[in-house]
């Protein structure tokens, strides 16, 4: 009965993992359950240097901008002090986030949702005491939005691009003929990163600009 139970411990544990991989490698299911996570293989992706928001917008008819990255009643903090829509690197959830926020406030019928990226360089977040010590000049911010995903008011994607990182990686590699090169010898067998072949759009270009949002005021 031992032998059983270890022998149906061991062939589960591999299936589990298999189908893990499996969904990884097509791209299906990933983000379906939050146990998908222990079980899928993207535990060590690394780091980047980057720090990254979520900024979700609605334009009005008369060309009101609304935020919906913060509802009216609240925001749920999962981990620390950030909320839970900064935690979807996959843009999978937002637009989910912003028709409930819509469905619960009063406003002018949306033409659109937008979706963007707010990236700054994570070197900034260091406070100004350790800022002083670590480099001799003072600091100086630059903010860059990226638009990732366009939505019509029932969640419909009209548009949708790689995230800010990985749009600029892109650029950096399109701009080095020798890099363009080998991306023509060496084409993989199987793509399965999450929105490639997908171009890139900034918006709000100049470094430090602020978007102008007004917060639907609740029911």
């Amino acid at each position: 009965m031992k032998r059983i139970f270890v022998v149906a411990f061991i062939v589960g544990y591999i299936g589990i993992l298999t189908f893990g991989n499996v969904c990884h490698l097509l791209q299906y299911g990933v983000s379906s359950h939050p146990l998908m996570y222990m079980i899928v293989w993207d535990m060590f992706c690394g780091w980047s240097a980057y720090d990254m928001r979520v900024k979700i917008i609605a334009e009005g008819e008369s060309e009101t901008y609304y935020d919906l990255t913060k509802a009216p009643w609240g925001e749920l903090h999962a981990y620390g002090y950030i909320g839970r829509e900064h935690y979807d690197h996959f843009n999978s959830h937002s637009g989910a986030i912003a028709q409930n926020v819509l469905k619960h406030t009063c406003h002018e019928p949306i033409v659109r949702v937008i979706v963007l990226d707010e990236c700054w360089t994570k070197k900034l977040n260091l406070p100004d005491s350790v800022w002083n010590l670590r480099y001799d000049m003072p600091k100086d911010w630059h903010t860059y939005y990226h638009v990732r995903t366009v939505m019509l008011p029932d969640g419909t994607v009209t548009k949708r691009n790689d995230c800010f990182l990985t749009h600029q990686g892109r650029r950096m590699a399109y701009d080095n003929p020798r890099l363009v090169q080998q991306s023509l010898v060496g084409r993989p067998m199987f793509l399965s990163e999450p929105g490639a072949g997908v171009s890139g759009e900034s918006a709000a270009g100049l470094p430090g600009a602020r978007l102008p949002v007004a917060s639907p005021s609740a029911n």
